[in-house]
């Protein structure tokens, strides 16, 4: 598709060159938040990759931000993640003790008109954007069949954890559903962490984790021989090409494991809904919003922070473990990253949606 290609190309581009260099100017006037309390509030529950991304960067901001205030993370899980979303977005607080951090899972019901969604991006003010990966795994049994395409996973009946049809949980669905596997998900839990729960209780018997928790809590698992890694969704290259994740070099993408499938087919309606998805999903998955409210000044000295905390000697080795190998942007670098992720192709929307409702019963007219 020739806008799809278009978005892949710049967001790639935008990825490799303006992660640092395109940052706001320093504030314009003194912002000191000493003796203050920011709470940073993430729309889910306090197990999954959400939690792990915003307590990683919940320290290094107090030491960053003008007067080191305390930085809290709060949870507000529920609707998978728009009751959190609908809450900030009626918040008038305007001197930067609040700071919201959605993800994907967030980004997907607004691409998709979902009626639950009474939040508008542009009015929220982005301070920073994090690429993120993913990686689906399997039950060692499972993983016994896989050798690089599904074809032997196709007679198998798949449960999973999943918060809902319209979240970020769309792009392994539908990676499964063109790899031709008979993968069903419960629909309801309260973050990937809970997901991750189910499949480490024998409740579920597939599971994808975003990379902050797969690095945390399924590589663990994965060297005791608890689990498998199947596939990653991937990365972009400068070309806007899907190549191996920089965090998991050694793992197959969705994109070889679909090539390698019967039937799977890396062009076409499906596969440019299937990138689409992708690119507004973990290319720049997880933002920090201020409110509408917030001054200029407020902007800008978060913006600094951030940008002190990524330019730190010691950040690559703080986060390896935490993050992965992906982008972190700040100002110019954000608002692009933004506006790639909360716009897709009207052709991928309009083929999400008559998914949705075949497969799930999903209307979201």
């Amino acid at each position: 598709m020739k806008t799809e290609k278009i978005l892949g190309r710049s967001l790639a581009a935008m990825l490799a060159g303006v992660c640092l260099a395109s940052y706001a100017p320093s504030a314009r006037a003194e912002v000191d938040f000493a003796g203050k309390t920011v709470e940073f509030v993430i729309p889910f529950a306090e197990s999954g990759g959400s939690a792990r991304w915003a307590n990683f960067f919940a320290p290094l901001l107090s030491e960053a931000l003008p007067g080191n205030p305390t930085v809290v993370v709060r949870y507000r899980p529920g609707g998978g993640s728009t009751t959190g979303a609908n809450w900030f977005q009626r918040q008038t607080t305007d001197d930067g003790t609040l700071i919201f951090g959605p993800s994907g899972s967030t980004q997907f019901p607004y691409l998709l008109d979902d009626p639950r969604v009474q939040y508008e991006y542009d009015d929220w003010q982005v301070v920073l954007a994090s690429g993120v990966g993913g990686v689906a795994y399997l039950p060692p049994e499972l993983g016994a069949k896989f050798d690089g395409d599904a074809d032997d996973l196709k007679g198998i009946e798949f449960i999973w954890g999943a918060q809902g049809a319209t979240g970020l949980d769309l792009v392994p669905n539908l990676a499964w559903k063109m790899l031709g596997m008979n993968v069903q998900p419960v629909f309801g839990v309260e973050g990937r962490g809970a997901g991750r729960l189910m499949f480490e209780r024998g409740e579920a018997n597939i599971d994808y984790q975003t990379s902050p928790a797969y690095l945390k809590s399924v590589v663990p698992m994965v060297e005791a021989g608890r689990a498998v890694p199947m596939m990653s969704w991937g990365a972009l290259d400068d070309e806007g090409n899907i190549v191996r994740d920089p965090s998991f070099p050694e793992i197959p993408t969705f994109k070889e494991v679909c090539e390698a499938t019967e039937g799977c087919e890396t062009s076409g309606v499906a596969w440019d809904a299937w990138k689409a998805f992708f690119i507004s999903g973990f290319a720049a998955q997880k933002m920090v919003f201020l409110p509408k409210t917030a001054s200029a000044e407020v902007v800008a000295a978060y913006e600094k922070a951030f940008k002190d905390i990524i330019a730190r000697p010691d950040f690559a080795e703080l986060s390896e473990s935490t993050l992965g190998a992906y982008p972190q942007m700040t100002g110019k670098g954000a608002e692009k990253a933004k506006v790639m992720a909360t716009k897709v192709p009207a052709e991928a929307k309009a083929f999400v949606i008559k998914w949705l409702q075949d497969d799930y019963g999903v209307s979201l007219k």
